[in-house]
């Protein structure tokens, strides 16, 4: 499966998980240039275009997010418990 090139490719499903009217009606994702991103589609309005149906879409391209928050160590110095309303 390494030979398939996903370049310039991307799908989109049903969002079953819509709660608001805002929500898109589409979620999915889209490779472009080597880069990921989100892609959102919303089914326009009825009478919005002569020609129907329509999609209005939208992309956002995909954080980095680190796979763990990492706590920061308390060095001991700053803290002497003094600060505490109650003991």
């Amino acid at each position: 499966m390494s030979d398939y090139d996903n370049n310039n490719r991307g799908a989109i499903w049903g969002n079953d998980k819509k709660v608001k009217d805002t929500h898109p009606d589409f979620t999915g994702s889209i490779l472009v240039d080597g880069k990921d991103y989100f892609i959102s589609g919303w089914k326009r309005k009825a009478g919005a275009s002569p020609k129907s149906p329509a999609l209005s879409l939208s992309v956002t391209l995909k954080d980095v997010q680190p796979s763990a928050v990492q706590p920061t160590a308390a060095t001991g110095d700053d803290f002497d418990g003094e600060d505490i309303p109650f003991n």
